[in-house]
């Protein structure tokens, strides 16, 4: 049966409309990304063997273009349609630390952060770069390493901070196992670039592990 065919308040893009996209299930929502299905299914069969052959709707938007576009039902087209979606939601997120407007709500960080940098399967560190009013300047990725671990240079952050002439800085990384606990040379690290910064007089606010669904503040550890 085609989608056209169900009731109204069980058609995704209709319910949306009436209830809201939160009302929606994941299938719901890839399903109106995707706007069709396959031979002798609906939008939203597709949305559901797509969710379960990948293991869920991280892996499958995180799933290199290759592998996507292999998928039945799915190909180039498809996959830039993902991509702009999730660019769109990290650009939002990123709106909401606009240089305009102090940066005084943890909570905008930490959900910019992980939309930021969650789905990098290799680790990264990052700089959020503020005035002397913590507003943003520039979220800038600074290093890229395995696995495993970054070599992260406290005299480039000290530099990159001196160039666009910060006050203050919160750092970030992320895991890429998905566990967001600070390691002990994550501790030492921190360290090290308080020590740095210090010299030049930036404050370093806060330093945040990024997981797969949260992220660990080291102010909020008592670990700065």
């Amino acid at each position: 049966m085609s989608i056209r065919d169900w009731p109204a308040a069980e058609r995704p893009r209709e319910k949306l409309l009436l209830r809201g996209a939160g009302a929606l299930s994941d299938a719901e929502l890839l399903a109106v990304l995707l706007r069709t299905g396959r031979r002798g299914g609906s939008a939203v069969d597709l949305a559901r063997a797509l969710l379960s052959e990948f293991g869920g709707l991280r892996a499958l938007l995180d799933a290199p273009r290759g592998r996507l576009c292999a998928a039945p039902g799915l190909g180039d087209a498809k996959f830039v349609q993902f991509q702009a979606a999730l660019e769109l939601a990290r650009r939002y997120l990123e709106a909401g630390l606009a240089r305009e407007a102090a940066l005084r709500n943890p909570a905008d960080t930490r959900r910019y952060l992980l939309a930021r940098m969650c789905g990098h399967r290799r680790e990264v560190f990052a700089c959020l770069f503020l005035d002397t009013r913590h507003r943003v300047i520039a979220y800038e990725e600074l290093f890229f390493g395995t696995l495993a671990a970054a070599s992260v240079h406290p005299r480039e952050v000290v530099r990159r901070a001196l160039e666009v002439h910060a006050a203050a800085v919160i750092l970030a990384h992320n895991h890429p196992s998905g566990v967001a606990e600070p390691s002990r040379a994550d501790e030492a690290l921190t360290r090290r670039l308080r020590e740095a910064l210090d010299l030049v007089d930036i404050r370093v606010l806060d330093h945040l592990v990024i997981g797969d669904r949260e992220a660990v503040s080291f102010a909020e550890r008592g670990l700065l």
